[in-house]
């Protein structure tokens, strides 16, 4: 059958030799039970629970960082090549050692997995290939909030047979939001700036941690460029109570980084409060988004005290 093929990808032969391999095999089964006193009624009740995944591979930077999460070390065959990014992942010291791929179909042949994770909508030359050779690929769904959040780890956990272990991660991730919960009603404005002048609005994890943290949102009530570009001169002539930064003015040393190294944006941050909260801590769905929530929760209990608020 497509996509349950036990070996590592071949397309099943479906002429005289597979017929004749199929006969050979029923005898044998028939001799197994005959010998074993085991009738053909009683064998069908049997319920066969498919083996976890030993040899995992992973395609995209956020499944990296899940999977790692929920299995041991000795089931991952190869993560992305993105999982030891320092700007993108959380699990760089985790994710050494590994096998890195740049998720072509090619190289995750060579691996011979028995089950391929990726993001939903991303790699889909890669993964309609995979698939068609039968091997198992499972597209994650990386959603936007908390909710989408816990949504990928259960998918993964389900796929890779460590559901227990998924539902602790989400619990652990409950706790720790809830504990960072703000205790009064003052939402201070905050903005995340990025390279390039983007920004996170609404629909966004960074949203979410604002939210959760006891801020507003600052992007809610701006008119956002393309893809989520707010210019310069407007962060400058209408700061936010907080300037959340995802990236060090000297990280990106192209064009992209020169909004932060703007002179008019320097000025900006030493009258204003600001903050560095690394990429990696939001980018992606995953539990260390908690750690990006208690640390905005921190940050707004230091404003209140300063009575710095747009409240």
């Amino acid at each position: 059958m497509k996509g349950t093929c036990p070996l590592p990808g071949p397309i099943a032969d479906r002429g005289v030799g597979a017929r004749r391999g199929l006969a050979l095999r029923t005898v044998a089964l028939g001799l197994m039970l005959l010998a074993g006193g085991t009738t053909a009624s009683a064998q069908s009740d049997v319920h066969h629970v498919a083996p976890a995944p030993q040899r995992i591979v992973s395609l995209t930077v956020c499944t990296d960082q899940l999977l790692l999460e929920l299995v041991p070390r000795e089931r991952i065959a190869a993560l992305s090549y993105l999982a030891t990014d320092p700007t993108l992942s959380s699990k760089v010291e985790e994710a050494r050692g590994f096998k890195s791929i740049h998720a072509s179909a090619e190289e995750v042949v060579q691996l011979a997995p028995d089950l391929v994770i990726a993001q939903q909508y991303s790699m889909t030359p890669t993964v309609d290939l995979l698939r068609r050779l039968g091997y198992r690929v499972v597209l994650v769904p990386l959603g936007s909030d908390f909710d989408g959040l816990r949504n990928a780890i259960r998918t993964i956990a389900e796929a890779v047979g460590e559901k227990p272990r998924g539902e602790e991660l989400i619990a652990s991730f409950d706790e720790r939001v809830a504990a960072a919960a703000p205790k009064g009603p003052e939402r201070p404005t905050a903005l995340a700036y990025e390279v390039n002048s983007l920004v996170s609005g609404p629909g966004t994890l960074v949203d979410a941690a604002l939210a959760a943290s006891g801020f507003r949102n600052a992007a809610r009530d701006m008119r956002l460029g393309p893809g989520g570009r707010l210019p310069l001169e407007e962060v400058v002539a209408d700061p936010p109570d907080l300037i959340v930064l995802a990236n060090a003015p000297d990280e990106f040393r192209s064009v992209v980084g020169d909004n932060l190294r703007h002179p008019a944006f320097t000025e900006l941050v030493k009258r204003q409060a600001s903050m560095r909260l690394a990429m990696p801590l939001w980018l992606c769905p995953t539990p260390e988004l908690a750690e990006a929530v208690e640390r905005l929760g921190r940050m707004r209990e230091t404003l209140i005290s300063k009575g710095a608020s747009h409240d």
